[in-house]
């Protein structure tokens, strides 16, 4: 059993919410947008719509055409979450191309997709939201960031360059719609009982440090809602420099 929540929230000094989240069933999604009057806006909505409206249409028919192959080295889930990230730059790059009003716009992307019945979480990311998972006492962070950032300090996927970041965390090297086409890891996590997995956009990650995310996260038990709220609102009392987007699910037997 999963149990979720998730909220997106504007910030204190942005005027409108470029983010946009999916937590629904076993399909968790969080997308930061990029571009110009309310590009972003309209690319991070893009990309969950395209994503879920997969994800669910290949929950229903397993015999339906997958328009960039199935990969049998991948799993089942990873070729889901495969395909719909690429639908999901598809359609985004296919706007931006489209609508001069659209040109240069673009979204991160993390997506969670959790097994029905076995427990596996498949999951894959393009830009510098991040998914972590919260397990006994400890947080990891799962994805990478594709940003300068991550290229200049090459190492763990950990806090290496601090909570208030640095120039470089602003340069993404990969984001959906920037190109025709993009490329990305797609994971199998195997879970175990009460694992938590976050999933946010750098509106969190940008005001709060790793340790003080894991202290909030786990401090109201299998209260998500609650977490989820304190995160928000301790962004917020950190500055609220951007959107921030906190999705939390919990892998329950």
């Amino acid at each position: 059993m999963i149990v979720s929540h998730g909220q997106t929230d504007i910030g204190r000094r942005r005027k409108i919410n470029e983010d946009s989240i999916f937590a629904a069933g076993a399909l968790f999604i969080v997308c930061d947008g990029m571009g110009g009057h309310k590009a972003g806006e309209v690319a991070s909505s893009l990309a969950v719509e395209a994503m879920a409206r997969f994800i669910e249409r290949s929950d229903e028919d397993h015999e339906l055409t997958w328009p960039f192959g199935f990969d049998p080295r991948l799993s089942y889930n990873a070729n889901r979450v495969r395909t719909a990230m690429k639908l999901a730059n598809r359609s985004v790059f296919r706007k931006a191309s489209s609508d001069e009003e659209y040109v240069g716009m673009g979204t991160t992307a993390v997506v969670a997709l959790f097994a029905p019945k076995d427990p596996v979480m498949t999951y894959a990311g393009v830009g510098d939201s991040r998914i972590y998972l919260l397990r006994a006492g400890g947080m990891l962070q799962l994805t990478r960031d594709d940003s300068l950032a991550s290229v200049a300090w090459a190492g763990p996927p950990a806090e290496e360059v601090g909570a208030t970041g640095s120039a470089l965390r602003n340069i993404l090297t990969k984001a959906l719609g920037a190109r025709e086409d993009v490329e990305f890891d797609v994971v199998d996590q195997a879970l175990a009982e009460g694992d938590l997995v976050l999933l946010c956009s750098d509106g969190l990650t940008g005001m709060l440090p790793d340790a003080r995310i894991l202290e909030i996260a786990t401090a109201h038990g299998g209260d998500l809602a609650g977490a989820t709220r304190a995160l928000v609102a301790e962004a917020n009392a950190a500055g609220g420099r951007d959107n921030i987007s906190v999705v939390l699910a919990q892998y329950r037997r």
